[in-house]
């Protein structure tokens, strides 16, 4: 339970929420950008169950205060948007692993888990405002980022700004946090966790790009 938060001026507390509320809104729109040009899904299944589940909760079963709740409005509203073309473009890549019947039953599956996890994690640690739960499911993100890169062996969804802003858009609540609970070991060691697995993606991807002739900031 994150209990007695440092002082923070509302001001910082604000900027750093919209700041971050930004960044991961270009995220959203970018990966929507790069899907619709390549014809792919950007989002990895578990990650976007997981965003899905947790902004759905934190909207409407335990809402956060404003200007976050807003903020859980927008991206509620572009995971579906993400949503979409996983189901439109997700089952030619994933029968290849397993059969098409299973396609629809894991990602249910796969949502209702995630669902089911971030509330009782909530419950657990007495704590409704998803701090433990938005911070393990990036630092989950980040990881799988990195694997549909390598799986695909291509950059297909992905550019160096879908990285970039979610870098950034992951460090402004990282701050935020660090600032209201600086005794916080566990969210010490995923904030620094995420901004590892942040930056290996993000030059994992340069490299790709540059190996496959494709100048990686040109590509939006």
């Amino acid at each position: 339970m994150l209990e007695n938060p440092a002082d923070v001026a509302p001001v910082v507390d604000v900027v750093f929420k919209i700041s971050s509320g930004l960044f991961w809104t270009a995220t959203y729109l970018l990966i929507l950008r790069r899907g619709y040009i390549d014809k792919t899904y950007g989002m990895p299944m578990v990650a976007l169950c997981a965003n899905l589940s947790w902004e759905f909760i934190f909207s409407f079963v335990f809402p956060h205060s404003k200007p976050q709740l807003y903020i859980d409005y927008v991206w509620l509203l572009f995971d579906v948007g993400l949503l979409v073309q996983y189901l439109r473009y997700g089952k030619q890549e994933i029968t290849a692993q397993l059969s098409g019947k299973l396609f629809y039953p894991t990602f249910l599956l796969t949502l209702a888990l995630a669902a089911l996890f971030i509330v009782q994690l909530s419950r657990e640690f007495d704590e409704y405002n998803g701090v433990y739960a938005a911070f393990g499911q990036n630092l989950l993100m980040s990881v799988l980022f990195v694997r549909l890169l390598l799986k695909r062996n291509s950059a297909a969804g992905q550019s160096l700004y879908i990285a970039l802003c979610k870098m950034v858009g992951t460090l402004f609540p990282s701050v935020l946090l660090y600032l209201y609970f600086p005794d916080s070991h566990l969210l010490v060691s995923l904030y620094v966790s995420i901004f590892i697995f942040d930056m290996i993606y993000l030059l994992v991807l340069y490299f790709r790009l540059k190996e496959t002739g494709i100048s990686p900031w040109s590509r939006v």
